[in-house]
């Protein structure tokens, strides 16, 4: 039991923990928010999309003529109240820093196509995926990700030219992360289903309330969601066509349970989990897997419970499911201080530093004083305490932690709001921490579109880049120990 607690509880959990609460104050901007619902609410679904920096592959007047005005109409109603912000809020990240899982394809909803015989080999129905896409590893500067149809081809364009043209690693739709079973984490007319599907009504598993998990599946403090597997795994399986049978559950790198739900003994009560046997057939890849989101706690209820954070750095609708009794006015976020003084012990006084004319500049030193000390600093005298406090605000200053970590989560306009805030807008970067970390975010930036433009892609059994034209359908740009998974 001591054990238990103090590598599972206490180890895990906070391994959970340990980097949302920066994704949760950097990834998904007040002002990406507030300007992605603004635009949502006036009926412009692609500014919204912009906005949140999500880019569309395509064209729902292509997809009129090619599939139809019917299917365009349902696409386009899905569009139209998809809140970009919120997908991005719930979007799959990994450790340490709380990045986008890259390489992926996730579905978003799944619309009913009938194809007549063509060349391709297509008779029949056949479903056609909104899906949203984030680049691979070394193409993900920015965090951005992009919308696209994906109809089941194999190369995965088969809508034709102008319509998802853009190379991707893994084309295909992740079976293990699906957003068209929880339409509450990026659809904003069913944002409020979040409550339940999250189980925040029931009380979190400390010993003094009700077993979560009376068959032991997991060891404790792994923050799987255990007690909303049934529930779960019920709509997994009717979306199957099905109302009992097996689910595979993965909650870790090497963790995997094949579980049953059948119905109840008596036939009265809900249908129950049971473990299942493994088959000895090969068989198990192909049964359904219960979605990421379902498997795990909500990070932000886990956040919330364990006071990380505060109800008014959730997301607004986020916030009103989870909790909708909370005080509008109860926002932590802190307030700017930008442009205030700064104070510098300089030879014995207090001295100020603040921006003047657009430039950070000394307050209680004459110009004439400054020049005679940057004189004495070319040839390699000891600058003032003041002079000093700039050339350090330029080269490492004490925000380079926020910055660096706004330009990671694709915050560009946030980062160069707080060096501006600091240094002023007219400022030259000098040599130094700050400068690198800002060129290396315009190469990132670089580097994804040429790979959304198909010009380059990683090197043969290296992680270097190499220009290109983009690669034939089905070819591996990279082996397959390099994928991201």
């Amino acid at each position: 039991m001591l054990t238990q607690t103090a590598y599972g509880d206490s180890s895990l959990s906070y391994w959970r923990l340990s980097f949302w609460p920066r994704v949760r104050e950097f990834a998904v901007p007040p002002s990406m928010i507030e300007t992605a619902t603004a635009r949502r609410s006036a009926g412009d679904w692609a500014g919204a999309c912009a906005a949140a920096g999500i880019d569309v592959d395509f064209n729902l007047r292509s997809v009129a003529r090619t599939h139809g005005h019917d299917l365009a109409a349902q696409v386009r109603a899905d569009l139209r109240h998809l809140a970009p912000d919120l997908l991005r809020w719930h979007m799959p990240r990994i450790a340490p820093d709380g990045l986008l899982r890259p390489g992926l394809t996730i579905t978003l909803a799944r619309y009913d196509y009938e194809y007549e015989y063509d060349a391709a080999g297509r008779d029949g129905a056949c479903p056609v995926h909104l899906v949203v896409r984030t680049p691979p590893a070394w193409a993900d500067g920015g965090q951005r990700i992009s919308l696209a149809l994906w109809d089941g081809s194999l190369d995965g364009s088969a809508f034709g030219a102008g319509i998802d043209r853009h190379p991707h690693p893994h084309p295909h739709p992740s079976p293990r992360f699906r957003l068209d079973l929880h339409r509450h984490l990026w659809d904003a007319r069913r944002a409020d289903e979040l409550r339940v599907r999250s189980g925040v009504d029931r009380p979190p598993a400390d010993g003094r309330s009700a077993d979560p998990d009376p068959l032991g599946l997991v060891p404790r403090g792994r923050g799987c969601a255990v007690d909303r597997w049934a529930a779960e795994a019920g709509i997994l399986l009717r979306a199957e066509g099905r109302t009992t049978g097996a689910v595979a559950v993965r909650f870790g790198g090497r963790h995997r349970l094949l579980l049953d739900l059948a119905a109840d003994g008596d036939g009265l009560g809900p249908p129950a989990l049971r473990i299942a046997a493994a088959p000895t057939d090969g068989s198990f890849s192909a049964l359904p897997v219960l979605p990421d989101a379902a498997t795990w706690v909500l990070p932000d209820l886990e956040l919330i419970r364990t006071g990380a954070i505060e109800a008014g750095q959730l997301h607004p609708l986020v916030a009103s499911a989870l909790v909708p009794d909370r005080s509008p006015a109860g926002s932590s976020w802190t307030p700017d201080r930008a442009g205030q003084p700064r104070i510098v012990e300089c030879r014995g006084a207090q001295h100020r530093i603040a921006l003047v004319d657009g430039v950070l500049a000394p307050l209680d030193h004459d110009p004439e004083e400054i020049r005679r000390e940057e004189l004495l600093v070319a040839l390699t005298g000891t600058p003032l305490p003041c002079l000093r406090a700039i050339d350090e605000a330029h080269r490492r200053p004490d925000c380079l932690t926020g910055v660096r970590e706004r330009l990671h989560h694709g915050d560009t306009a946030g980062a160069l709001a707080v060096v501006e805030g600091l240094l002023g807008p007219d400022a030259v970067l000098r040599g130094g921490a700050l400068r690198d970390e800002l060129e290396a975010a315009a190469l990132r930036r670089i580097t994804y579109g040429l790979f959304r433009a198909g010009l380059v892609g990683p090197g043969p059994r290296s992680g270097r880049l190499t220009p290109g034209p983009s690669r034939p359908p089905g070819h591996r740009t990279h082996p397959r120990h390099m994928s991201p998974r």
